[in-house]
């Protein structure tokens, strides 16, 4: 871990946004939900440190409590991913050539056919747009890609023989998948969840910036490059901040997953070394 700086520069960048998010739970410099019309478009000093937005509120807090909102929705969508397609995974390995197996990859063909935006605009027109029905816009895509790679690294464990061994001495497809196969795939799954959880925060902005995420007063990443887009001109920092956001925390993650890769699998470090 010593030798991999960019698992620290990830961790780090990470940590910083996790730590944000989780303090503005407790405290931020300033209300969010307050509008302020004096103050409007105040730039960076002591009193509001990355200054105001149009409606007088502090771009800090909103930065602190978006992170909260962009966070929360990928955490929980990839959680609906790998509690969905792991399994499902799992299963398909298990029974490879199988009716099931054919069902749970052409389900997933299905599903990839639909990005998550896509899939986003069918549930607002049913349920109408929050942060909720973003989580499951974004899960719900976030299960074939789970799927997939649980099928993909149990199918190359499956031929093994301490695997032969397990199928001798009388467990069944369900205790092998649970005991010897799942636990041989978490380095695996660790590094997909890292990079669905960037691609959640990229989703999760996407949506709101287009008015199908966080619904208001709830800051958002995304909702708040929406809004200053129309004054870009005269006070670039309202899109510039949740933008460099955006990138920082993506990158954090990015970085993070892939020194994540180069410790849990040993035939990168074999390959480096």
């Amino acid at each position: 871990m010593r030798l991999n700086p960019q698992l620290w520069i990830g961790a780090t960048l990470t940590a910083v946004f996790l730590l944000a998010a989780l303090v503005s739970f407790a405290w931020t410099p300033h209300d969010v939900t307050a509008l302020n019309i004096a103050d409007r478009l105040k730039p960076m000093g002591p009193t509001y440190l990355l200054g105001t937005d149009h409606f007088g509120r502090d771009i800090l807090s909103m930065l602190m409590v978006g992170a909260r909102t962009s966070i929360a929705v990928a955490l929980v969508a990839v959680g609906i991913g790998i509690g969905l397609g792991v399994p499902l995974g799992l299963l398909a390995a298990a029974n490879r050539g199988s009716l099931l197996d054919e069902i749970v990859m052409r389900g997933n063909d299905l599903i990839f056919a639909f990005p998550s935006l896509v899939i986003a605009i069918l549930i607002t027109a049913v349920f109408g747009p929050s942060a909720v029905n973003a989580i499951l816009a974004i899960g719900i895509f976030n299960i074939p890609v789970f799927a997939r790679v649980a099928r993909g690294g149990a199918l190359s464990l499956w031929t093994l023989d301490y695997i032969l061994a397990a199928r001798v001495a009388g467990k069944g497809r369900l205790r092998i998948s649970l005991e010897h196969i799942l636990p041989n795939i978490t380095n695996l799954l660790i590094v997909q969840g890292t990079i669905q959880f960037s691609l959640g925060i990229l989703a999760e902005a996407g949506l709101s910036y287009v008015g199908l995420g966080a619904q208001p007063p709830t800051p958002s990443w995304g909702r708040m490059l929406a809004e200053a887009q129309t004054m870009i001109y005269t006070n670039p920092a309202l899109a510039i901040l949740p933008g460099l956001a955006i990138v920082a925390m993506v990158l954090g993650l990015n970085l993070m997953g892939d020194g994540l890769r180069d410790l849990l699998d040993p035939r990168v470090r074999r390959a480096r070394a």
